[in-house]
């Protein structure tokens, strides 16, 4: 599955000046990890955001949020967000903003 580049980028441009960001082709696309955790990423023309675990329904209450179920198993901590609800540049940054901090909380791998 092809990632879309576009959006690829536009995390890239927020993520650079991170130094502990590095980026590893996953689930058949894109992610973007802390310190080796992963904390947002890119399928298809979605994004894949790790938050909170306890934050996961508050999450899923925002706009295009969806729960994250790629192996068929829903996985609490992590939401989909579709691409219609990352038109704006300020609701793209939130979404990075909640999965760079969770991922930062985790120890290095």
């Amino acid at each position: 599955m092809a990632f879309d580049e576009g959006l690829a980028a536009r995390i890239r441009e927020r993520l650079s000046a991170d130094p502990a960001i590095t980026e590893k082709h996953m689930f058949g696309g894109l992610a973007f990890l802390h310190q080796g955790n992963m904390a947002v990423g890119v399928i298809g023309d979605e994004l894949v955001v790790r938050v909170v675990p306890d934050g996961t329904d508050a999450a899923l209450a925002r706009p295009g949020a969806r729960v994250f179920d790629f192996t068929g198993r829903p996985m609490r901590g992590w939401v989909v967000v579709a691409a219609s609800a990352l038109a704006e540049d300020t609701d793209l940054d939130a979404w990075i903003d909640e999965g760079r901090t969770f991922a930062a909380r985790l120890p290095p791998k």
